[in-house]
C-alpha cells in the first residue's frame, strides 16, 4: 500500500501525538554516552541524524549485512524520565516500527528492513517532534519538519 506524504505525515504525526500522551512503557536506562550502535547493535552504521530541538537527536542508521535499518532518539542529558519517541516506516514496503513511553535516556530501536528503498524516520523528546521523509534516496531530497506541541 502506497501512501502520499500528507497522508503518511499525518499518520507520524497522530502516532508520535499518541506516544506522547501515551507513555505506557517502563523507562529506557542507558548510561552518560549512549551511542545509536549500542541502542542499535553491532554492524549498524549511523548514516543520517536529527536534531531534536537542544533535547537530544535522532539517528538513523543502518546495517549493510542485513539490509536493515534502526531508528533511535537518544537525551543529550540523561535524567528524569520523560515522554520519548522513535519511529521508521518504509513507504514502498509499508513497514513500519516504533517505540515510545516514558524515558530516562532513548527511545528505541525501531527497526524495518530498507535497502534500495526511501525511509520515514523520527522521534520526540517531551514536546519537541522531528519527522524525516523520503530519506537516503540517493539523489531525491529529504524533507524535515521540526515542531512543538
Amino acid at each position: 500500500m502506497r501512501f502520499t506524504r500528507s497522508a503518511l505525515a499525518a499518520g507520524a504525526l497522530a502516532a508520535l501525538s499518541v506516544g506522547a500522551t501515551t507513555a505506557l512503557a517502563a523507562p529506557a536506562s542507558a548510561a552518560p554516552g549512549t551511542t545509536p550502535q549500542k541502542v542499535c547493535g553491532s554492524g549498524y552504521q549511523t548514516v543520517n541524524s536529527a536534531p531534536v530541538g537542544t533535547l537530544g537527536t535522532v539517528y538513523l542508521t543502518y546495517n549493510s549485512a542485513n539490509g536493515r535499518n534502526c531508528v533511535t532518539t537518544i537525551r543529550s542529558t540523561p535524567g528524569t524520565a520523560v515522554d520519548m519517541s522513535t519511529w521508521i516506516y518504509v513507504p514502498e514496503t509499508d513497514q513500519a516500527d516504533q517505540d515510545y513511553g516514558s524515558y530516562t535516556s532513548y527511545a528505541g530501536p525501531a527497526y524495518a528492513y530498507g535497502k534500495g528503498h526511501c525511509v520515514d524516520w523520527g522521534g520526540s523528546i517531551d514536546n519537541v517532534y522531528v519527522q524525516i521523509s523520503g530519506s537516503n534516496c540517493g539523489s531525491l531530497k529529504e524533507h524535515r519538519v521540526t515542531f512543538t506541541r
